[in-house]
This record gives C-alpha cells, structure tokens and sequence, in this order.
C-alpha cells in the first residue's frame, strides 16, 4: 500500500487531518487550563485580600476619630506605620508594644497597606510599598497594578471611624510574583508540551490511517484483479464472434440486405467491445506497473483437465481456422 501513490497520498491526508484536529483539541485543552489555574490563582489572592483587609477593617474602624487623621491608638494597631505629612516625606513613628498576630503579614515584603483622605490625600503607608505604584488614589475596588519588575493586586476599602462617619481610604496589596511565576512555568511545560503530543499524535495518526485503509486497498487489489482477470477471459470470445461474423460476411454475399446490416451491426459492435477490453488490460498494466517493485506473491498452481481445454480452445477457435483456411486439430 505504500507504494500506491492514491493509497498513500490518502494516508497523508487522513493523518494530516487528525493531526490538525488533535492539535486544536490539545490547544484549546491547553489554553482552558492555563486560564483556570490562573483564575484560581486570582481567587485565591481575592480571598486573602479579603480576609486580611476585613481584619484590619474591623480593627481600625472602633479606634478611628478625626476623619483623615491617625493618633497613637492606630499606631499601637499597626506598629512601624509611616505617618506621611504634608511634604510626602515618612517620619516613621516607632511603637515597640506588643504586635497582633494579623500584623504579621503587612509587615512581610510582599503586603502593604496605604490610607487615603477622602479628597485623595496619603496619610500613612504600613509595610513595604513598592516602587513604581500609582501614587494616587484611585477607589476602585479591586485593581491589578503593573510596575518595572512586579505585579501587584490590591482592593480598596472605604474607612468609618468609630462615629459611623466616613474617615477615608484604605488600599491593602500583596504582590503577584509567586502566582505568576507559578503560571510562567505552567506556561513553559504546556508550549514545552504541545510540540512532543503533536509529534505522538502525528505517529499514532499515520498508523491508524494505515490500519483503517488496508481493508479498502485490499477491496481495491481485488478489483483491481478481477478486472485484469475478466478483459482476459473476454478477449478470445469477442474475437471468436468477431472471426465468425466476418466470415459470414465473406462467404455469403447473397444475404438478404436485413440480415446483411445485423452482421455489420453485430461486427462494429464487436469491435468497440474489443476495443473496451483492450483498454481495461491497458489501465490495468498502468496500475501494475506502480507496484512493479513490489515482490509477486507466489503463484498458486491448479491442476486442470487438458483435454477438456483443448476442445474448448478448438471449439472457440474453429470459425477463425476456417476463415483463415486452416485445419485445426
């Protein structure tokens, strides 16, 4: 089968075709699972922004007084908070009484917390706030921010202070370096991992193409011989009546005009059929001769009666001898 150019041109297609589909599905696969585990990466970071800002809520807000300010009682909260005056320059307060545990993780590289004034004014910042962050206040709830070498994802929450009256902003953020190197190298291994399934898809293709033709290629050889075996066996007979009609032809010229045009008729006839065999042997030489190359199967002898084959080649042949002026025997 690998020799017919039809058969394995089809081949290619068919494992082309399945690779092709494969290699969508897988992509599709891919990229639906890169976006889930991101989304739960995000979630995750949602969740824990959640919590620790609702903690520092609920903790600041009994203590609050004057709106936009911070006394000594928010800085026993939050120890190490930077009060920001008018200038923007930090002049860190120090507090060495006892720290809460929720503290623990403002205080940590990635987390930082910033408050704002109602009108847009920075008052404190606590933790380690990172360069390149917007230094302005922006009371959208949930943001994402970009800077030169980092992400950061942070949620701002609106203040009251223990009056129920609006005191400010507070923006709570951590970064996104772990996530997102988390999700670089699930990146690496799907682009890493695309091209090697691809290639094994690509295999098993190939064979399952093969395995699914060699039924139709066999169906085909099949044809293929019983075509060759039949322009054979229907080239004597036509040649036969061929023979016996232009005898007739030859040697009654006295036939009635009617029947004079049936033999004609009988004779063209015969000739394109002749002519019809002559070109199914030629097509089937055409297809031979691709698997010529090929090692022949080994020849299945037959045992057979010659007299009876000879009488019939005698009985077939006997009109072209006598046509011919020939004795046959």
């Amino acid at each position: 089968m690998n020799q017919n150019y039809l058969f394995t041109s089809t081949r290619w297609r068919l494992a082309s075709s399945y690779t092709i589909v494969m290699g969508l599905i897988l992509s599709l696969c891919g990229i639906g699972l890169y976006q889930t585990v991101a989304h739960a990466h995000l979630q995750s970071q949602d969740r824990e922004l959640e919590a620790l800002s609702g903690v520092l809520h609920d903790s600041l807000e009994p203590i609050l007084k004057q709106p936009g300010q911070i006394d000594t009682s928010v800085q026993r909260v939050l120890p190490n908070l930077c009060i920001l005056d008018e200038n923007s320059k930090a002049s860190c307060a120090q507090v060495n009484n006892l720290k809460r545990h929720i503290l623990g993780t403002i205080q940590q590289d990635n987390y930082y917390a910033r408050f704002w004034t109602l009108s847009g004014g920075a008052v404190a910042v606590a933790g380690n706030l990172p360069e390149g962050i917007p230094a302005n206040l922006d009371t959208t709830t949930w943001q994402t921010l970009q800077t030169k070498n980092d992400r950061y994802h942070q949620v701002s929450i609106l203040l009251k202070n223990n009056q129920n009256q609006p005191w400010g902003y507070m923006q709570v953020g951590h970064s996104l370096k772990e996530s997102d190197r988390h999700l670089a190298t699930l990146k690496l291994i799907l682009l890493l991992g695309l091209p090697i399934s691809m290639l094994l898809v690509g295999g098993a293709s190939w064979w399952l193409a093969g395995k699914a033709m060699r039924p139709v290629y066999s169906s085909y050889q099949q044809i293929q011989q019983f075509t060759a075996d039949a322009a054979h066996e229907l080239r004597t007979p036509i040649a036969v009546i061929c023979a016996a009609v232009e005898m007739a032809l030859a040697t009654s010229p006295s036939l009635e005009s009617e029947a004079d045009s049936t033999l004609q008729t009988v004779e063209r006839q015969s000739r394109r059929l002749s002519q019809l065999v002559q070109d199914l042997l030629l097509l089937s030489r055409m297809d031979r001769q691709e698997q010529q190359d090929r090692p022949s199967p080994p020849i299945k002898f037959q045992s057979c009666c010659l007299n009876d084959l000879i009488g019939d080649l005698v009985e077939e042949l006997a009109d072209i001898a006598i046509a011919a002026k020939i004795s046959l025997e």
